[in-house]
């Protein structure tokens, strides 16, 4: 079972060596970058690529680990026992299955996505460390063992938000995926827009890259914005000269695909007006 990419994502040498490094050792993926890099579209197309169902499971800043497990309806239960339901001598009536319960119990290997999981509280990764290492948990309503049928594919992202604890990390693979260079880039730009003229590429680029190493930028522009930006410029249909820019206006064409807070505008026009000389 190897991973090699897919016709709709480029996969980096360093990235599919990370992803079949994983499978191989049977331990969690985890992918840190900048947001937009396709860390989620990773697991999703790892799971197109090999033919496998995902779980995807999106972590947010309330979500506790437990969820992930399961949850015991208890309020349910006692409101049918006041109305005397035949169902609340049956306490699995109201238990409710989480994601990495669902992934256990599956006839078939499967690929988990735990997205984001640095949103939660620093404790998140570590009330998951035996259920991922182990890949069983105990039910303690009903007395019952859960174990996994099928060892998931288990992904995990981060946006590098919250240093995750280091003995989460000695249980996982880790890969961070830097963001890719020009030649990365127009590969990336190749599967999206294949019929995108070379030049409009070569300039949109060279602006793009020019705006990330823009000293003082607040929120460098990641590669979906890129794409973004050059759907844009193809339903205007705009030129390479249209893209070039000028001292007089320092902002790029559309600029609202890739400049996405006021701070980093008004730098722009502020280098816009010192390259008029401050009139």
């Amino acid at each position: 079972m190897k991973f090699t990419g897919t016709k709709d994502y480029v996969s980096t040498d360093d990235l599919t060596i990370a992803v079949n490094a994983s499978i191989a050792l049977e331990r969690p993926l985890i992918v840190k970058g900048e947001p937009g890099t396709g860390k989620t579209e990773l697991a999703r197309q790892v799971a197109l690529a090999l033919d496998l169902p995902i779980i995807e499971w999106s972590i947010k800043s309330t979500t506790k680990a437990q969820q992930g497990l399961y949850e015991y309806d208890a309020v349910s239960r006692l409101r049918d026992s006041q109305l005397g339901d035949a169902r609340v001598g049956d306490v699995s009536n109201y238990i409710k299955k989480g994601k990495l319960w669902q992934a256990f119990d599956a006839d078939q290997r499967l690929v988990l996505l735990i997205d984001e999981i640095d949103k939660a509280d620093i404790e998140f990764p570590n009330d998951l460390l035996q259920e991922l290492d182990q890949m069983q948990f105990h039910v303690y309503e009903t007395g019952e063992t859960v174990r996994a049928k099928h060892r998931p594919i288990v992904i995990i992202t981060s946006n590098n938000e919250k240093e995750l604890p280091d003995a989460f990390l000695r249980r996982c693979f880790f890969h961070y995926i830097k963001f890719p260079d020009t030649d990365t880039l127009k590969r990336i730009v190749d599967v999206h827009f294949p019929d995108i003229k070379s030049d409009l590429v070569s300039e949109a680029l060279h602006q793009f890259f020019e705006i990330r190493e823009t000293p003082g930028l607040k929120k460098k522009p990641s590669t979906s914005e890129m794409l973004d930006w050059l759907k844009l410029l193809l339903v205007e249909d705009l030129s390479p000269a249209d893209l070039r820019r000028d001292g007089k206006d320092a902002l790029p064409k559309l600029h609202g695909a890739l400049l996405k807070n006021e701070q980093d505008v008004h730098l722009f026009e502020r280098l816009a007006f010192l390259a008029r000389g401050g009139r």
